[in-house]
């Protein structure tokens, strides 16, 4: 009987690993997105009741079950060096004569490869098993990113079958993101109020820096494999041989790479991909062109910062000249207003420009921008257009400068920034049933960080919205089923669904609500913190700001907005409706015996492996019973607890003389 399932569980991994990569690597899926899940609900659960048959490279321990505390040092087997650019024909040329002179009469051969933007890390396999990923770092040392790599299905646990004969191999690549990913991912951070990245190069970056992998997997980051560092095993002799090797084992590379036998034929690849490179996916933002013969690499060397076989052809980002005929202030959904050019129409990277994002007033005024000026544009990452400067010589004295509004352009609410002077940069409408925010709110409202209720998603929410049945997220509470079932896609069913979904969500913990409220700079974390401190929803309004501040993680930018919300007599209107309504106002953990919350008001610093409990259990045990968990030792810090291998937060809790225990200590402490 073991040895069936073990059998089953090895077919699944493999069958699995296949589809992988047909989807993936290859872009060919050969059976449907439910058929795959089923293999994988299968192998999870065959796993969860056998698991002595769970082993590193099952495609289950993709993300990890925990967050990280923080990321290990790795030191790289052989040096990650930078790579010179060069931006013109004639430094290419440069860069040629410079290759002649060192290799004398040998035939020079060459592999251009477009250049992702993404962020370089190294990959290390051993006898075909995937061990470790860290980032580049310094070039010596990088940070270990294992456990957020294992998220990205194009990176493969196990390499095919020849990769068993490498003891040792690293590749090397770039890890990156879709165009349509990138903008997805800065709406979704914008609905929920959280500042959006500038391009996906710095989108990819940040999400490898998260702590927690579930929320790394949720990103849908891309990889592709370049280049070869360290390796012990077969023979490889040159960068084609290497890509070539990478795509027998597994290893995405790019589809587009070319083998040139001179620099005539380098500069044509130039050439086409300049014209081409609005058809790729991602974002490239030159040519690589490296010598291909590895014995070649050694003659060669390199300097301190860059090896000389190899350089990035840098493609100038396109600008165009166009004039600004009007500038209309955008509500975005979380009420930050936004100044956006309408420009006469321009062709720029691959489309017409008829629209510039301007940022915001601070950065018209730093670069003086008027109405009716004449500006160069360009597409921030060949994405986002933008007014790089203003061309101040085309001037004529009609330019007229533009002034702040004193009120929201879409419901004449009070507008204002919150935060110390100078922290705050965006103007931003305070009216909570603004309608320009109204989706946003209802949606946050009803998700699953926020008061999660079933069967309320996006579509439902805009017809809501639109046939005017809700006006804030407080008519939830009031909606009945003849106007529900009449909506698009909505039968008797989901309608009563729907309705036991919102019924249900009338008993959440009062963290959940005040997190669902929308309140400005207070997230989920914050909205546990307020809920532990205060218990109820009306002790929490009646707070005035020196009370707030006075409440372990909550400063003065968050304590005036917290105010500033519940003052306003609309936001106290739409609380009567939830409290009418029935909705919770007061914190579960209010219930419970004073004798479980013996860590009340302690916090918390967990670091290193523990024998007994692991990370996380310990983290909500301390949870549990009162205590606060903080991912950094400072001075307002009651004990660390401390495993093997702690690293640098042991020496910092010596260093402010903050007391620590080890697990058995821990285990006295809560008895």
């Amino acid at each position: 009987m073991q040895k069936d399932i073990g059998s089953r569980i090895e077919e699944l991994r493999r069958c699995i690993h296949y589809h992988d990569r047909k989807y993936y690597i290859e872009a060919n899926p050969e059976i449907t997105d439910f058929e795959y899940d089923q293999l994988v609900k299968e192998l999870q659960r065959l796993e969860k009741e056998h698991p002595e048959f769970v082993t590193p490279d099952s495609p289950t321990q993709r993300v990890g079950g925990e967050p990280l505390t923080e990321f290990a040092s790795v030191e790289h087997k052989l040096q990650m060096l930078s790579i010179d650019n060069v931006y013109s024909e004639e430094e290419l040329k440069e860069f040629y004569q410079r290759l002649k002179r060192m290799l004398g009469n040998r035939e020079i051969n060459f592999v251009a490869e477009l250049k992702i933007d993404g962020v370089a890390v190294n990959l290390i396999y051993e006898k075909g098993l995937f061990r470790l990923g860290a980032t580049r770092g310094d070039g010596y040392r990088g940070d270990d990113i294992t456990t957020n790599l294992k998220t990205i299905k194009q990176i493969p646990l196990r390499l095919e079958p020849p990769g068993e004969k490498f003891t040792t191999l690293e590749a090397r690549g770039e890890v990156y993101m879709l165009n349509k990913d990138f903008q997805a991912l800065n709406e979704e951070r914008e609905e929920k109020g959280e500042p959006q990245f500038a391009n996906p190069r710095n989108a990819a970056a940040g999400s490898l820096k998260l702590l927690d992998p579930r929320l790394v997997a949720k990103r849908r980051l891309r990889f592709q494999a370049h280049s070869i560092g360290y390796f012990e095993g077969p023979s490889i002799s040159s960068q084609l041989e290497c890509l070539e090797t990478f795509k027998e084992l597994g290893l995405p590379v790019s589809p587009h790479y070319r083998f040139c036998k001179s620099l005539n034929e380098v500069k044509q690849y130039i050439d086409e991909w300049c014209t081409r490179k609005h058809e790729i996916e991602y974002m490239a933002d030159g040519i690589v062109v490296k010598v291909s013969s590895f014995d070649q690499w050694k003659i060669l060397g390199a300097t301190s910062k860059a090896p000389r076989w190899v350089v990035a052809y840098k493609y100038p980002p396109e600008q165009a000249v166009s004039r600004i005929k009007n500038i209309v202030l955008q509500v975005g959904k979380t009420g930050v207003i936004t100044p956006v050019a309408h420009l006469e129409p321009v062709h720029l990277a691959g489309t017409t420009v008829s629209r510039a994002t301007l940022h915001n007033f601070e950065e018209m005024a730093r670069k003086d921008i008027r109405l009716h000026d004449y500006v160069m544009v360009q597409k921030a990452g060949e994405i986002i257009p933008q007014v790089v400067k203003v061309i101040k010589e085309k001037r004529t004295g009609n330019e007229k400068v533009f002034t702040l509004p004193k009120a929201c352009p879409e419901c004449g609410g009070e507008v204002g920034r919150e935060g110390e002077e100078g922290e705050e940069v965006y103007l931003r409408c305070y009216n909570p049933v603004c309608p320009a925010q109204v989706k946003r709110r209802v949606r946050y409202f009803a998700s699953r960080d926020a008061m999660d209720i079933d069967g309320m998603g996006t579509a439902i929410i805009e017809q809501l919205v639109d046939k005017g049945l809700i006006k804030d997220y407080g008519d939830i509470y009031y909606l009945k089923f003849e106007d529900l079932v009449n909506l698009e896609r909505m039968g008797e069913k989901s309608a009563q669904n729907l309705l036991n979904g919102i019924e249900a969500s009338k008993n959440r913990d009062l963290s959940r609500l005040i997190a669902a409220l929308g309140i400005h700079h207070v997230g989920t974390h914050a909205a546990e913190v307020l809920a532990e401190h205060f218990g109820s929803l009306d002790r929490l309004m009646q707070a005035s700001q020196e009370e707030l501040e006075e409440v372990y993680e909550v400063g003065p930018v968050m304590a005036r907005s917290i105010v500033r919300f519940f003052s306003d007599p609309r936001t106290r209107e739409i609380i009567k409706k939830l409290k009418a309504a029935g909705v919770n106002t007061y914190s579960l953990a209010e219930k419970r015996p004073l004798k479980e919350l013996k860590l009340s008001g302690k916090t918390f610093v967990v670091t290193g492996i523990f024998g007994k409990y692991s990370r996380h259990e310990i983290e909500s045990l301390i949870k549990n019973l009162g205590g606060r968990i903080s991912s950094g030792v400072s001075k307002q810090t009651d004990f660390v607890v401390v495993g093997e291998s702690p690293g640098s937060k042991l020496e910092k809790a010596r260093q402010l003389g903050v007391k620590t225990i080890n697990e058995k200590e821990f285990e006295k402490l809560i008895a």
